[in-house]
């Protein structure tokens, strides 16, 4: 079987309320390339996923935004939900992880409502993305061009916009980050 993210490091960011699948199924295909992954969260201990407005599973954290230095990884996942991302985007520790991660122009690939962490982090003006419909006029407003994909790669800004969509996601990902990419 093929390994071809051998030696890379991916952190997740995400906190109570992320949308399970959309933290799952990106962590069990990374894992499956070969990937080293962390969860990073507002705090330590674990989150709480859910299944649409359904309390679903909890997961171990394994280091606090605050406490997270981008330098130390490769590429950053933003799984979606609502209430994730919604208070994400109002912690300082996790914007500025975010900015941390586009300054430094590494891979972040961010899926449904991820995307208002990028808006908080004055990352999508001037680029294009994808993410659920009902962020698109939030996007615009912030300089981005909305576009409706399964998935879109504007130069290392991975964005998807649904569940249905994650084959596709999780693909654009492995395929950004793996060796023959580079």
């Amino acid at each position: 079987m093929s390994v071809p993210l051998n030696g890379k490091k991916i952190a997740f960011l995400a906190t109570d309320g992320v949308e399970q699948i959309e933290l799952t199924r990106p962590w069990k295909d990374l894992q499956g390339a070969g990937a080293e992954l962390h969860l990073i969260s507002l705090k330590e201990g674990e989150i709480q996923g859910y299944h649409h407005l359904d309390k679903a599973h909890t997961f171990p954290v394994d280091k606090t935004a605050a406490n997270t230095n981008a330098d130390d990884y490769d590429a950053l996942i933003l799984p979606g939900g609502v209430a994730n991302p919604d208070a994400l985007r109002t912690d300082e520790a996790a914007v500025s992880l975010i900015k941390q991660f586009c300054n430094k122009h590494k891979l972040v690939a961010a899926i449904c409502h991820a995307p208002w962490t990028l808006i908080e982090a004055d990352k999508v003006r001037g680029r294009t993305l994808t993410s659920f419909p009902s962020l698109k006029t939030d996007i615009q407003n912030a300089g981005g061009t909305w576009v409706d994909e399964p998935v879109h790669n504007d130069d290392g800004l991975i964005t998807s916009r649904v569940p249905d969509d994650l084959d596709d996601f999780c693909a654009a990902i492995i395929e950004a980050l793996s060796p023959a990419a580079g």
